[in-house]
């Protein structure tokens, strides 16, 4: 079975994003690369784009790729001291934006999901829609650590929820916590990996294309499932973007 490889259209850049057109205007380039999916960013938007979703999900199609929808908002937002963690209220807009595009699979971050709290709000928005969700650990110190990961996809195991994780290999890097342990505890849940490396500048992370990186990107990934869609979120930039997109797609791919 071919590995699935997905490029998520920031990875080029807002400001080349925007240059180009939107991310429609990257869709050739992607499917030239061989890449077999493309990750829409609803952020990079305008709000007269989100009116034409339908057009490129026929683009996206067009070009022999599927789409994954990746929303900038947590899952899960605070509901005070004494309620816990709610579910995001407008999480079914965004679940029926993902289905209009005809998307895979939507991706948000987790947010503030307290354990204990009641997921039956989340459990009828899966049941009614087509779309399959992936939870991402993000940046942030608060929510994008393993001790609040590894509860929330407990939590949804033991309810059966139709879900996975989005594994962001470089964003541990951010909140101060060891990806491989990471990876040991949660590689089981893992339904989509975020392909990235990083390195510390100035005493900042930043993301760094595979092959500028010191390499520690190669034995994490090993460690989690080979048989999940891999997407990369890594910059990718040069002259020739087809180029350099077909280069690695074929090094992960391989």
């Amino acid at each position: 079975m071919k590995r699935e490889i997905v490029i998520v259209t920031a990875a080029y850049g807002n400001s080349v994003v925007k240059d180009l057109g939107g991310q429609a205007e990257l869709l050739s380039v992607i499917a030239a690369a061989k890449a077999d999916g493309v990750e829409i960013r609803r952020e990079l938007f305008s709000p007269q784009e989100l009116d034409t979703l339908p057009a490129l999900a026929e683009k996206i199609q067009h070009h022999g790729l599927f789409a994954v929808y990746s929303v900038p908002f947590p899952l899960f937002l605070s509901g005070g001291e004494l309620t816990g963690g709610e579910l995001n209220p407008d999480a079914p807009q965004y679940f029926e934006e993902a289905r209009i595009l005809n998307a895979r699979t939507i991706k948000f971050s987790l947010g503030e999901f307290e354990p204990g709290q009641d997921l039956t709000p989340l459990k009828v928005v899966l049941a009614s829609s087509p779309v399959k969700l992936v939870v991402e650990n993000d940046q942030t110190p608060e929510c994008g650590i393993l001790s609040r990961i590894n509860a929330f996809m407990f939590a949804a195991e033991s309810l059966h929820l139709p879900l996975s994780m989005t594994f962001d290999m470089a964003n541990w890097l951010w909140v101060g916590q060891d990806p491989a342990i990471a990876a040991e505890r949660l590689a089981r849940h893992v339904g989509y990996v975020h392909v990235k490396a990083a390195e510390k500048r100035a005493g900042k992370w930043h993301a760094v294309a595979l092959d500028n990186s010191d390499g520690s990107w190669e034995p994490l990934l090993k460690m989690l499932p080979q048989d999940v869609p891999r997407g990369i979120e890594f910059p990718l930039e040069g002259d020739d973007l087809t180029a350099v997109t077909r280069h690695y797609v074929d090094v992960l791919r391989g």
